[in-house]
């Protein structure tokens, strides 16, 4: 669920496939998203504040990968782990700043924290001041 609690991102069957679907909780309708529809199987999703950013573990292939749709933009941001890394599980940062994945390493659990600031732009929540690049708010 977005930080504002207008939207729900849940994993849904579709032809057969584990798929997110994006609703807006306020009208009940299933919002498009550009980029996750080609790469399925889909989980573990995670909304940013305003819903802006969807982030998501998807299937290319053979290869499991987090990828962050902008909705605003329309702009895909694959997340690019090291070969022998796999996601398991994330959780994105209310602000977009920060990507929180579980990775498979050689067999072993791990938690990696990225730092999202030089990709995305941060996602206030409404009437959140805005402080400067990488500086806290009051």
């Amino acid at each position: 669920m977005s930080g504002n609690g207008r939207l729900l991102a849940t994993v849904t069957e579709r032809r057969g496939r584990p798929t997110v679907q994006l609703r807006d909780l306020r009208s009940g309708a299933v919002l498009p998203l550009r980029h996750l529809s080609r790469h399925q199987p889909h989980s573990s999703p995670s909304l940013s504040w305003t819903g802006r950013y969807l982030a998501a573990i998807t299937q290319r292939g053979q290869r499991r990968l987090a990828l962050i749709e902008d909705r605003l933009t329309g702009r895909a941001h694959p997340i690019r782990l090291p070969s022998d890394r796999e996601p398991a599980r994330l959780s994105l940062s209310p602000d977009a700043r920060t990507l929180a994945l579980q990775v498979a390493v050689q067999g072993r659990w791990r938690l990696e924290l990225i730092d999202l600031g030089a990709i995305l732009e941060p996602d206030r929540s409404a009437g959140e001041r805005f402080s400067g690049p990488l500086q806290p708010t009051p």
